[in-house]
Parts: C-alpha cells; sequence; structure tokens
C-alpha cells in the first residue's frame, strides 16, 4: 500500500468478487449466482432507443425507474430509492444508518462485514444456529441495525415473513435491513410491511431474477424518510448515480412481467432438479429458495476437492473455504443443459474416488 493511504485503512480486507473468466470455450459458469438467460426484449428495445441520448446526464431522481418500480409492488414514488447496484444501498446504509452498529449473522454476504470496516461501523457478528438457520431470538436484545439476508447467501435458506416481522416487532426503534437480492426465487417479499413497520428497510437488485447483473441496478423500499435519508446521502456523493441506459432497462424489466415470471420459474425448476440429483449421489444439499444451492458433506469428496475437479472440468463453482462455509461449495442455478452436465461430471468424479 502507498504511504498516502489513510491508517484507519490499512487493515481493510477487501471483498472478494466471483471470478470472470474470458475467453475459456465450454467454460459452465455458476459461481457468481447470474442468470442463465439475457435480459428481457423490452430491455434491449428500450436500451437501444436510449443510447442516442447518452450525451446528456442521466435523471439523478431515477423517475421512470422509481415509477416503475412503485407500480409493480404497489407502493408510492416516496418510498422507492433506486442505486447502481444494491451494493451502493448497502453501503449508503453502513455509512449512515449504523449510528449504534451493525449486526449481522456469521455466514453470510461477505460484503456486510466489508462495509462495517469500510465506515468503521461497530460489528455485531451473530452465528447461524447448527443447521445453518437465523435464529431471530438472537437478535432480540441488540440495539444496532440489524442486516439479513433473506433468502439467506451463501446457504439460500429463507425466512418466512412471519419471522422478519417477529424480527421487526423486537424493537420497533431499531432499523432492520432485509436484503432481499435472491427472493423472487421462491420467498416472500418483505415489501409488503413497510406501511406497517417504519423500521423497515428492503433492499433488491436487478441483477439476478430479472438478468441485469452488468446493468448494476438495486433498489430499496422504506417508509418516505428512511428513503429521504438514502437520497440526502446519494446527492451528497454521486447524484447522477445511475445511467440512463440502466434506468431504461430497469424500467423496461418491471414491466415486462411475462418474461420475468418464466425466467424465475425455470430457474426454480432447473434449482429442484439440480438439488435432488446431488442428494441422489450423497451430498447434503441446503433447502434453498435463491438461484442457487449449498451443497456437500458427501463422504466421497471433500468440498475443497470438488470444486477443484470441476474446475478442471471446466465448470465453476464458488467456494468459501473459511469455518462451517468449508464444507460446502455454492453452485448457482444455470440453463437445464448445464445443470445436467454438472450432474453428468460430478458423477463421474464420484466414481474416480
Amino acid at each position: 500500500m502507498s504511504a498516502f493511504l489513510d491508517k484507519k485503512l490499512e487493515k481493510l480486507v477487501p471483498y472478494t468478487p466471483g471470478e470472470q473468466p474470458h475467453g475459456i470455450e465450454g467454460l459452465i459458469k455458476l459461481n457468481t449466482n447470474e442468470n442463465p438467460f439475457p435480459p428481457s426484449p423490452m430491455v434491449i428495445e428500450a436500451v437501444n432507443r436510449t443510447v442516442s441520448s447518452l450525451n446528456l446526464y442521466s435523471d439523478p431522481a431515477c423517475v421512470r425507474a422509481v415509477e416503475a418500480i412503485a407500480a409493480f409492488y404497489g407502493v408510492r414514488k416516496e418510498n422507492v430509492f433506486v442505486s447502481n447496484g444494491s451494493d451502493e444501498t448497502l453501503s449508503f446504509i453502513f455509512h449512515g444508518l449504523c449510528e449504534n452498529g451493525a449486526a449481522f449473522p456469521d455466514i453470510t454476504y461477505g460484503f456486510y462485514k466489508v462495509f462495517a470496516d469500510m465506515f468503521g461501523v461497530r460489528k455485531t457478528v451473530v452465528p447461524l444456529d447448527d443447521d445453518f438457520n437465523i435464529q431471530i431470538d438472537d437478535y432480540k436484545d441488540i440495539k444496532s441495525t440489524v442486516v439479513i439476508a433473506n433468502p439467506n447467501a451463501p446457504t439460500g435458506i429463507c425466512l418466512p415473513l412471519s419471522e422478519i416481522e417477529r424480527l421487526l416487532n423486537q424493537d420497533l426503534n431499531r432499523l432492520v435491513v432485509v436484503d432481499e437480492a435472491y427472493i423472487d426465487f421462491g420467498g416472500e417479499s418483505a415489501v409488503k410491511l413497510i406501511d406497517e413497520y417504519k423500521n423497515l428497510l428492503v433492499v433488491q437488485t436487478f441483477s439476478k431474477s430479472r438478468s441485469l447483473a452488468g446493468g448494476r441496478i438495486g433498489f430499496a423500499v422504506a417508509d418516505a424518510e428512511i428513503i429521504a435519508d438514502l437520497n440526502r446521502m446519494k446527492y451528497a456523493f454521486n447524484p447522477y448515480n445511475v445511467n440512463a441506459l440502466s434506468i431504461a432497462a430497469a424500467e423496461a424489466a418491471m414491466k415486462d412481467t411475462a418474461y420475468f415470471e418464466t425466467c424465475r420459474s425455470t430457474v426454480i425448476k432447473n434449482r429442484e432438479y439440480i438439488a435432488k440429483k446431488l442428494r441422489e449421489l450423497g451430498f447434503t444439499v441446503l433447502d434453498s429458495k435463491a438461484n442457487f444451492v449449498f451443497a456437500g458433506r458427501n463422504k466421497k469428496v471433500s468440498a475443497a476437492d470438488y470444486f477443484e475437479k470441476l474446475r478442471r472440468n471446466n465448470i465453476l463453482v464458488r467456494y468459501f473455504p473459511e469455518g462451517r462455509s468449508a464444507d460446502f461449495v455454492r453452485i448457482s442455478v444455470g440453463a437445464m443443459e448445464q445443470m445436467e452436465k454438472l450432474y453428468e461430471v460430478t458423477k463421474t468424479i464420484l466414481g474416480e474416488m
């Protein structure tokens, strides 16, 4: 590091994104939870129409995207915030809405810890139980802002809405952030609770169920005063945080509900297929409601060896080598032909052991 880096950041450990290799023939990329299907045709048309206006700044209020999101969820425009990916929303939350610290599970999205360290936020790390579940009662005496991913990552386990309500009711003066990056693949969104609970902030993304990971579009839904807080930070940092192409893409993606439903249901079907097949081969596969499965504890092959052997067969999955996660790999759900190939390669790997 240079002599100019602020001393408070010397021990900062950055988030490690999944590999993004290019130019490898026959590669099956199942390591970053991307949607295997392209964006909606309506999205492509909207982006093409917008290209000619790139000489102008994008709309800082992201009105078209905000209105489409509000219409989809049946909320008011004042309840919606749009960002450059959901990670930007999360960064604003850790920077400005965690005065009393932040609490989150020990096994969850890795950026929570990074953002806490980046912004000097006191962390309370709450262990999942032995079955990788979030236990709501473990949070009842915590005064910090609570941040949970639901479904959780990398486990895919999803809390029912009743448990989210229990968490909210523990302390109505404590903010609860529900990161719903994967909610469309089998969970029930907490967005419907925002009118009842002023202490709820729901974060979502277009990266997963709407096939726009490269578009970098996220959003939040909450009480209007919380949304105003997020906009205050945004306008103090980068008013033009979402580019014009992404705003157009977000609007179109929200409006094309038929394409969304088709892709979403196909991913769910493919997830159930590969989970069943891996269980038949002796893997423990957690009950995922996300677009990935968390599989491991096979008597014939360790998670680390399975990860490496898949890699040698041009199949990339994600491996987290620390703690309890070291017993599992996370496998993104791809197209059916990719899932069938993963299954066949896995049978071959186990047959060689």
